[in-house]
């Protein structure tokens, strides 16, 4: 029996940590660049210096003085040149020249510096600049690379709770980028397969439940019909073999309409008029194609739109009275051209509450029995003919009394 793998988790850091490390990386890589960049591009420091007088004749040079390197011993005695009593630094801070004038007389020259504030003299030097660089980085992109990866955490955990069964998960959508984006486009997928899979095992459990009246009628008539079966008999067998029959067919149908990628058929223009003075001669309906009478064209499959129309035809005929109208009329919609299909019927109507139920698989209106005939496909396979055509159908009030469907389809 094959096993599923779960991939562990448990030896990766998290995403948010991952990004701040890489962020904070970033920046110390960049900060040590550029001190290195400016430190090759700084002048060198002042080793020479040079008198002159007003006249510009060179009265004096000299050289900078050494002050002791850092690693001699606290004891060891002070650098200094001759005939100086005080080492280097014995001023205060800053350059210092030891100048011999033309005339032999040796001077000092100072050059001091301003005073060092708190802030103008770091106490660690490069390190410590790089050290409060890096702390102000990671402080500050830490709560960013966190809220951004939580709204991933919190889609990982939706999708991980969507996968093990629950098609009800939903993601929260918030903000306004490629997260939210992400978050939209699964949530419409999931409400998708989850409605996919609630109509198939509607169609399941309600197929299994309309099967059973037909076969059993089937299996009572054979055994009362002995050696000499009645016409009345062979009648009702008959219609209930009719009956398994078309429901067989109606359920193959709806399964195909659900599965997108079925091809049911050769997309061609369908002369939509002509189809309907065939199907209205067929059941004795009035054709209305108002005052200028034209032919209606619509792309499809010419199959499934007669099926959808003649299921509408019969429903009226079912529910309704002999008094069927089936108006064809043109409209505009979405800036492009549309055919409005209409079949009425003077039955009891469909209350408001309901007419959106009335195209569910296998739902009847209250009060309706399987003898009127019908098994509660025929308007849900209508709706999924026309979603299936790029169309969309409903249910409305008929002027007078009755029920009006309505059924708006994009013209060639």
């Amino acid at each position: 029996m094959p096993t599923t793998v779960t991939p562990s988790r448990g030896r990766h850091l998290p995403l948010y940590v991952r990004i701040w490390l890489a962020v904070v990386f970033a920046v110390a890589v960049l900060t040590l660049l550029t001190g290195w960049v400016l430190r090759m591009t700084a002048e060198p420091p002042l080793r020479e210096v040079m008198v002159r007088n007003a006249a510009g004749e060179l009265v004096g040079e000299g050289k900078a003085r050494l002050r002791p390197p850092d690693g001699l011993p606290v004891e060891a005695p002070p650098l200094q040149e001759p005939d100086m009593s005080h080492p280097p630094g014995h001023f205060g801070s800053g350059p210092e020249f030891m100048v011999r004038m033309n005339n032999g007389e040796l001077m000092h020259i100072h050059l001091p510096r301003p005073p060092h504030t708190f802030w103008s003299r770091p106490p660690f030097g490069f390190a410590w600049t790089l050290a409060l660089v890096a702390l102000a980085v990671a402080l500050g992109t830490y709560p960013i690379a966190r809220h951004l990866t939580r709204r991933l955490e919190n889609l990982q955990k939706g999708v991980e709770q969507w996968g093990t069964g629950n098609l009800s998960a939903r993601v929260a959508e918030q903000g306004n980028d490629e997260v939210t984006f992400l978050a939209q486009r699964f949530n419409h997928a999931a409400e998708q397969v989850e409605q996919l899979v609630t109509s198939h095992k509607s169609l399941l459990a309600n197929a299994s439940h309309e099967l059973r009246s037909p076969l059993t009628r089937i299996r009572m008539g054979l055994e009362l019909m002995g050696n000499s079966p009645s016409p009345a008999m062979k009648e009702e067998i008959s219609r209930s073999v009719g009956e398994l029959d078309q429901l067989i067919d109606e359920i193959l149908l709806a399964s195909r309409l659900d599965a997108k990628e079925i091809d049911l058929g050769t997309v061609e223009a369908v002369d939509l008029t002509g189809l309907a003075s065939e199907e209205c001669a067929r059941v004795d309906a009035h054709l209305d194609l108002g005052l200028t009478p034209q032919s209606f064209v619509v792309p499809g499959v010419a199959k499934l739109l007669r099926r959808m129309l003649r299921n509408l035809l019969e429903n009226a005929r079912r529910y309704g009275t002999s008094d069927i109208e089936v108006q064809l009329a043109p409209q505009t919609e979405r800036n492009r051209p549309w055919v409005r299909l209409t079949v009425c019927d003077r039955g009891p109507g469909v209350p408001l509450d309901l007419r959106e139920r009335i195209f569910e698989p296998f739902y009847r209106l209250p009060g309706a029995s399987e003898r009127e005939g019908g098994v509660g496909l025929g308007l849900s396979l209508v709706r999924s003919i026309v979603q299936r055509h790029g169309g969309q159908v409903h249910c409305e009030d008929r002027a007078g009394g009755g029920a009006c469907f309505v059924v708006e389809l994009p013209a060639s």
